[in-house]
């Protein structure tokens, strides 16, 4: 998989755990407040993606997965805490492990999808 469309899908991803999150707390589902509530975590994920690039990791590597799931947690949270948004400790357990469970979550699954595609062509 190119990085184009890795990124994409963490993008979306962090989307729907922003969506999810929102939805869960009776907040609007405005652009305004999507947008506010967002911004911390695609600026983390954005801060695992550069580093990500600057390894050279491929895009669908569990290394890029963690690195990619811990910035945008991390940063995510700095970011939130500094704009004085919310980051009590059940929140931060949450975030990380829905973040986690998405961002590295897809990646597991496309190894796992590769290498039974790999076993069962090797197979026939």
């Amino acid at each position: 998989m190119r990085t184009g469309p890795a990124v994409a899908v963490d993008a979306v991803l962090v989307l729907v755990f922003v969506l999810i999150g929102r939805r869960t707390h009776d907040d609007p589902l405005s652009l305004a407040g999507l947008a506010r509530t967002a911004w911390p975590f695609a600026a983390g994920l954005a801060v695992g993606w550069a580093v990500t690039l600057l390894r050279r990791r491929p895009p669908v590597a569990l290394v890029t997965g963690v690195t990619v799931w811990l910035a945008t947690v991390v940063v995510g949270m700095l970011l939130r805490a500094a704009s004085g948004h919310g980051t009590a400790a059940s929140f931060v357990v949450v975030a990380t492990v829905v973040l986690g469970a998405f961002l590295v979550g897809w990646r597991v699954a496309v190894r796992q999808f590769r290498r039974d595609a790999s076993s069962s062509s090797s197979a026939a």
